[in-house]
């Protein structure tokens, strides 16, 4: 626990620190702390700092500056940032109604944009829910699988099947299962046919079995799609510019987009806005670098995460704001009709 005295010495530090990118002193803390103590005072409160790993000396400098430890309890203790509504959004940070991927992709240039980071957007997770499943034959042992969403969403497969199956038996299957399950999701259909396969004729059981498979399958290939937009904004970043091992990892990571994916869905489980920083993700590894993201949704429904990646020396105020604001502008976005 600190006290009082040392809270606000590293308050006054972090927030030096994100303002200037200058290691801060004992005679920069005094003056811009307010507290009426002797250099000595502050020289002493700073090493016991140091000592908790809050903050630490660059080589270069008698100055200190803030560690991902320092910046975590600075976030979550001393940070007063309020969140805003849409309507308190700067005149720039405009998303109004469109297709969904257009505005995904606006959004993840409108975070870059207002942020001057790295701004990522999952796609919204589409409802695994089926109106209508149509299958048509292909050729032997092949079959192509229809499956329509009820707003409309197409998804096809083609499957290859232990049988040859005729027209009219595939017409019947279809009209069996959109007569039965139209409605459930794949997974409740899978769950369904699990006890009411052995009520079934084989054949359709089987056919049955692999249009659910390929379902599940088409349903998680359409949603794993996360965009990304700013990444070269990194190289201007000072305290990420001079080490080019770790920018090219990053870039790896923003190119094959998977790990990012796991962060995104985990903070879509979360209220409000999450903070990651140094390495704390274990997905963005790294201790240059934090994570600030939300869940967005449409119709009271998470269906996506956003946020903004950059250094750990960044205004978390702010990044607060503007990952706040838009992702309740992609909500109103996706949910106007």
């Amino acid at each position: 626990m600190l006290d009082e005295r040392a809270k606000t010495l590293l308050k006054t530090l972090v927030e030096r620190y994100i303002a200037d990118g200058q290691p801060v002193g004992s005679r920069t803390l005094s003056r811009a702390s307010g507290l009426e103590l002797s250099p000595a005072t502050i020289r002493n409160v700073m090493a016991d700092l140091e000592e908790l790993g809050l903050i630490a000396s660059p080589h270069t400098s008698a100055g200190r500056i803030p560690t991902a430890r320092g910046y975590r309890l600075f976030v979550d203790t001393m940070l007063t940032a309020q969140p805003l509504g849409a309507d308190a959004a700067p005149p720039e940070a405009v998303l109004p109604p469109d297709q969904p991927q257009r505005v995904i992709a606006n959004a993840a240039q409108l975070l870059s944009n207002l942020s001057s980071f790295v701004g990522v957007v999952t796609a919204p997770r589409k409802s695994s829910v089926f109106h209508h499943i149509e299958f048509m034959r292909l050729s032997e042992k092949r079959v192509l699988v229809i499956i329509v969403a009820p707003d409309g969403d197409v998804q096809n497969r083609v499957i290859f099947t232990a049988q040859d199956y005729t027209q009219a038996q595939l017409v019947e299957a279809s009209n069996y299962l959109t007569a039965h399950y139209a409605g459930l999701t794949i997974e409740q259909v899978r769950e369904r046919l699990k006890t009411e396969v052995d009520a079934l004729r084989g054949e359709i059981a089987a056919l049955m079995q692999a249009a659910v498979q390929a379902g599940s399958e088409a349903m998680a290939d359409s949603q794993e799609q996360v965009v990304i937009s700013g990444e070269r904004n990194l190289l201007t970043v000072q305290d990420l510019a001079s080490d080019m091992g770790s920018l090219r990892k990053l870039f790896d990571l923003f190119e094959q987009k998977t790990q990012l994916m796991r962060l995104l869905d985990v903070s879509s489980r979360a209220e409000g806005v999450r903070i990651y920083i140094g390495g704390e993700s274990m997905v963005v590894p790294y201790e240059e670098l934090s994570v600030v993201s939300a869940p967005y949704v449409v119709d009271g429904r998470v269906v996506g995460t956003l946020g903004v990646i950059g250094p750990t020396r960044m205004a978390y105020d702010r990044m607060i704001q503007i990952v706040d604001i838009t992702s309740r502008l992609v909500s109103n976005a996706l949910s106007a009709k």
